[in-house]
């Protein structure tokens, strides 16, 4: 982990209310890893007090990918190139990775804002020779992100819009689940066995939930990354604890996670 300053090498809006940020964050670049986030002092001052949390989008410079949520958000997407900001990270526990070229399928799961961390996995992935299919849920075709690079990555690509305006109309956990009933698609009918194919999620934790819920009746391994409040970011504060089941306890979203097995944690509480 590292505390620096970063030069900002760009702040560019894809949407509206939407801004992707690049920074030159080389040391902490070289220790990320897909899951991990950074801790973002959005102004110099103290409005607002606390850093902010972004999932670690890309590496090429750093990028974050943000929506313009609140005052910290605000004051981020005001940043010009040239200028600097406090940078905190790589922070968390990210997504276990399969063994490059062993035959294995990721099937990637994002609503909204959720695809943050998922392009840079996606990248990994594709490294790694990893058949990936990406399944993306927005309220409507106007809120797509990151689709030229999911499909930059040779990633076979899916849209689940709420109101229809593009791709399968519903939730991408309905989507989800006929992509699994697909039979060219199911572990049975193909070269992988359910054990080799492994489900990453980030999203609202209604969805995460229901995913979760479909690759427990599927028997398919899944990693979800949830979306907690982290204050602190190394696990001083207590504010991001993440119930889990039976006497499992607590674990925190900032330094146990936020990437966690859905299978350990106690959705009924989320």
């Amino acid at each position: 982990m590292q505390d620096i300053r970063a030069k900002i090498l760009s702040n560019e809006k894809i949407r509206p209310g939407y801004f992707k940020m690049a920074l030159d964050a080389p040391g902490i670049k070289r220790g990320a890893r897909p899951g991990q986030f950074v801790q973002v002092r959005c102004s110099d001052c103290l409005d607002p007090f606390l850093r902010r949390p972004f999932s670690v989008h890309r590496l090429g410079p750093l990028e974050i990918l943000y929506e313009v949520a609140g005052r910290g958000t605000e004051i981020l997407s005001g940043k010009k190139k040239g200028e600097w900001i406090d940078l905190l990270g790589p922070l968390g526990t990210g997504f276990s990775l399969p063994m490059k070229n062993t035959g294995s399928r990721a099937i990637l799961i994002a609503g909204g804002i959720g695809v943050a961390p998922l392009v840079f996995l996606a990248e990994v992935l594709a490294e790694r020779k990893i058949d990936t299919i990406v399944l993306i849920g927005v309220k409507t075709k106007n809120l797509i992100l990151c689709e030229k690079d999911f499909k930059a990555t040779g990633a076979e690509f899916h849209i689940a819009t709420d109101d229809g305006s593009r791709g399968s109309k519903g939730l991408v956990s309905k989507l989800f689940e006929e992509i699994i009933d697909t039979p060219k698609k199911r572990p049975a009918d193909s070269t992988c066995s359910r054990q080799d194919i492994k489900v990453y999620a980030c999203g609202p934790n209604p969805m995460l939930r229901s995913i979760a819920s479909i690759c427990e009746q599927e028997g398919l391994g899944c990693e979800v990354s949830v979306e907690e409040r982290m204050a602190c970011g190394f696990g001083v504060c207590l504010g991001c604890a993440v119930k889990l089941k039976g006497k499992g306890g607590y674990k925190l979203a900032c330094k146990d996670g936020p990437v966690f097995s859905a299978s350990e944690i106690a959705w009924q509480v989320i």
